[in-house]
């Protein structure tokens, strides 16, 4: 790592099920608190899953000032909510930066489509068994916002976040399904490794609670259908697992190299050591049964790290609370750690805030920068039968005082696609 730069953490900002308030929002995480209820923003009668982790009353004073985010979607407004959330929180004055030296790196997903309106658009134009194209284009003109079709598109969040902050350096968005915002946060990382730019904000964030991603995701029989008790249905790695939650919501990160950050007196949450990426090669909706790309990105980032496992105090799950996911991730985390594997406590925030979908990972990778400051854990709530298949330390339902000094973060999306993240404690 000598001939690398070196790269800090010196912002977090999250939109979540749980709230947006960094320290509020961590509090009832280490309380166990669930943001899980039943679905509010269209009517999910019929759906196998009616239940979902959503954001409610986001306060319009986590935009920036003069930003009203009129036609935004919401995947766009919990991106820019939270970026601002980061700036604030390392006390970034942007305009002291110079705009080719900053730079945006997000993993977002598409954003929020018109669906209603476009359902209608449909029925309408539907003739004798097939689409009148003249009667969708004339109809479409008078029900379709042009500019709320635009934030659609998966890099528009990563657009607005340039514009508004100034930042002109370089500027991407991945789409690898629930790594994105870790590859993101690890992609981030590596540019200013290499010396591209100083600064950069990076994350990811989703919405998927609309009829699309919910039936889509319940075609895939990835989701919990224990609707009875919505605070319950997450359950990673316990026996009576059935699927995960949809989440919501955005984790934003500012980082930086050292020197620049030093420079300004930033604050310093941790540093980002370890980046591990891989593909799995396999099925588009399965994890390899061996675990193979998980297994391979823990150890790439181990070793870009230059960290043994003897090293990891804490591993971030990925831990979606489906049969499969959890069973995998704690077989690789086995392969990689051996016998010192029962000795690493590993845990999974989502049955508190459901499944972000590409914004997890970031979210993910605050609880870890939060953990190494206060030697905290957030607790795997909802774990209550144990499951053979499933023998690590999970840290169930209780939070627990542990030192962190360096935090191991697994993300792991459909397509086989692998990341991990480690983020050690800053020490000069």
């Amino acid at each position: 790592m000598s001939d690398k730069r070196r790269v800090v953490i010196t912002g977090l900002g999250w939109i979540t099920p749980l709230g947006f308030d960094l320290e509020g929002v961590w509090k009832e995480m280490l309380e166990g608190r669930s943001g899980v209820g039943y679905i509010s923003y269209f009517d999910a009668t019929g759906f196998p899953t009616r239940i979902g982790g959503e954001v409610h009353d986001l306060d319009r004073a986590t935009l920036p000032p003069g930003f009203n985010g009129e036609h935004m979607g919401r995947n766009a407004l919990f991106a820019v909510s939270a970026a601002n959330l980061a700036v604030k929180n390392a006390g970034l004055q942007t305009d002291a930066i110079t705009p080719e030296r900053f730079g945006v790196y997000l993993g977002s997903g598409e954003g929020e489509m018109d669906f209603f309106n476009f359902v209608d658009l449909l029925a309408s134009a539907w003739r004798d068994g097939r689409v009148d194209n003249s009667l969708f284009l004339d109809r479409g003109q008078r029900l379709l916002h042009p500019i709320r079709e635009a934030e659609q598109r998966p890099f528009m969040p990563a657009s607005h976040i340039a514009a508004i902050f100034n930042a002109r350096g370089p500027n991407s968005n991945c789409l690898t399904a629930c790594a994105a915002s870790s590859q993101a946060i690890g992609e981030a990382t590596e540019v200013i490794r290499r010396g591209d730019a100083d600064v950069m904000i990076t994350g990811g964030t989703h919405s998927m609670i609309h009829p699309f991603g919910l039936a889509g995701f319940n075609l895939l029989t990835a989701l919990s259908t224990q609707n009875e008790n919505p605070q319950k249905a997450s359950r990673p790695f316990d026996r009576l697992r059935d699927g995960f939650i949809l989440g919501e919501g955005a984790g934003i990160i500012i980082i930086e190299e050292l020197e620049h950050a030093r420079r300004r007196g930033a604050p310093i949450h941790c540093e980002i050591v370890g980046y591990g990426s891989t593909g799995d090669a396999f099925r588009i909706t399965d994890t390899h049964p061996q675990g193979r790309g998980a297994i391979a990105a823990i150890k790439c980032a181990l070793a870009d790290a230059g960290l043994s496992i003897d090293d990891i105090d804490y591993i971030s799950a990925h831990g979606t609370s489906t049969i499969v996911n959890d069973k995998i991730e704690t077989l690789a985390v086995k392969q990689v750690f051996g016998e010192r594997a029962y000795k690493v406590p590993m845990s999974s925030i989502k049955g508190m805030i459901g499944h972000l979908i590409t914004a997890a990972g970031a979210v993910e990778i605050i609880t870890c920068a939060l953990a190494i400051r206060d030697s905290m854990l957030p607790p795997t709530i909802n774990y209550e039968y144990p499951d053979p298949d499933c023998d690590l330390d999970y840290v169930p339902n209780v939070a627990r005082r542990h030192r962190v000094r360096a935090a191991l973060s697994n993300s792991f999306g459909f397509g086989g696609q692998n990341i991990t993240l480690i983020a050690r404690e800053f020490n000069g």
